[in-house]
């Protein structure tokens, strides 16, 4: 019985069909950081106009993707992310699914920021207070944490003007509190706490002169307005929201749906600048989104539909993949060694859904390298699922 098992860490080899390794994933779970975008030019050109008039105009512009689970609606929002966060003009967070409000939707908002990220905008902050009020010049985050850090700025000389200025900004004295103490080193995870809305002591909060709590949808909002406001206070165009699963709020009880969406929809009467949300949505639940709730589906504007893939769409995503792990580049080789019949039996028993497309093709591909199958046709697909 112990040699049931044969576990080895033994690679497997692809050479035969000029590739390093299997390009595909085997699982179909949405990369975070997608190289290959996987879904359709339409949707590609609808996102890339809804993200680059946010970017050239400043004006809020929002846009819910729709799609069938597993045709690419996860994959298409965190490829648009991969493309937003190596700018350093805007701030881009990701939120898994809505949860039981909009309150979860800023906590989640915020926690993928992550502390790191939000302790630099404090010190971005400060900086440009201290420009002002002092004789330095600091450039940026690290610049001003340095100075506070080697004594050439106390924090008792820019901090009460910081939060005066701040307080100004984002009309919310507790919000420019909590941003403030995020440098101070005995204090900055209780403003973190409250910044992501997790809740802190009555004590902790006394500790940095705050009086409100982040508890709920209201207070989530004004909390996200006052973030927004404080970017563009610093320069930058704005904030990128992407709301995947949106479909979730149907779980809600109605009271809760409704409260959700009118919470979101208040958060964009708030910021007809500096905001873009994107959503990712299963197409009926957004038709019963537009048909009981004008108020909120009429802020979002457009809507752009994910359809399963053709067998154009498979060819060119298929190549995409084995182009990454191609040994000789300079042959074109295309889908080789899959078969267009084969790639046509994968369409259709995966009714041209992405996930199953990739997963099939990622499990086949090493059937056929350990069999040594030169070639993947029709019938070795047919065989092998």
């Amino acid at each position: 019985m112990s040699d049931a098992f044969t576990i080895t860490d033994e690679q497997q080899d692809y050479s035969q069909y000029d590739l390093n390794a299997n390009p595909f994933p085997y699982s179909p779970v949405p990369a975070e950081d997608p190289e290959i975008y996987c879904g359709q030019q339409h949707v590609s050109d609808k996102i890339s106009s809804t993200v680059s008039s946010m970017l050239s105009t400043g004006k809020s512009k929002h846009l819910v993707v729709t799609g069938k689970y597993g045709n690419g609606k996860s994959h298409t929002l965190k490829y648009t992310r991969s493309l937003l966060r190596g700018r350093d003009d805007v701030v881009v967070g990701y939120v898994a699914q809505p949860g039981e409000g909009f309150l979860d939707i800023y906590h989640e908002f915020v926690y993928d920021l992550g502390f790191n990220r939000v302790q630099e905008l404090a010190y971005e902050f400060l900086a440009s207070v201290a420009r002002d009020v002092t004789d330095t010049n600091p450039i940026g985050a690290s610049g001003m944490e340095s100075l506070i850090d080697e004594g050439d700025v106390l924090l008792s000389e820019i901090v009460p003007e910081a939060i005066r200025r701040l307080s100004d900004v984002t009309k919310f004295a507790d919000f420019a509190r909590a941003i403030i103490h995020m440098v101070y080193e005995d204090t900055n995870l209780y403003a973190w706490q409250w910044l992501t809305a997790e809740g802190i002591r009555y004590e902790q909060r006394k500790e940095m002169e705050i009086h409100s709590a982040l508890d709920d949808d209201t207070m989530g909002v004004r909390a996200f307005t006052a973030l927004k406001n404080m970017l563009l206070e610093l320069g930058y165009t704005g904030i990128f929201v992407f709301v995947d699963e949106f479909e979730s709020i149907a779980r809600l009880s109605p009271k809760d749906e409704q409260a959700t969406l009118n919470s979101i929809r208040h958060l964009m009467d708030q910021n007809s600048s500096g905001l873009c949300m994107l959503f990712g949505c299963a197409p009926e639940v957004w038709q019963d989104v537009m048909s009981e709730y004008h108020a909120f589906s009429e802020r979002i504007g457009e809507e752009v539909a994910l359809k399963p893939l053709t067998s154009e769409n498979l060819y060119e995503l298929v190549r995409d993949y084995l182009d990454q792990e191609r040994v000789s580049s300079a042959d074109n080789e295309g889908i080789e060694p899959f078969s267009e019949e084969a790639l046509d039996l994968i369409l259709q028993t995966s009714q041209g859904n992405i996930r199953q497309v990739l997963s099939m093709c990622s499990r086949i591909l090493d059937d056929a390298a350990e069999s040594k199958e030169n070639k993947i046709t029709a019938a070795w697909v047919e065989e092998t699922v």
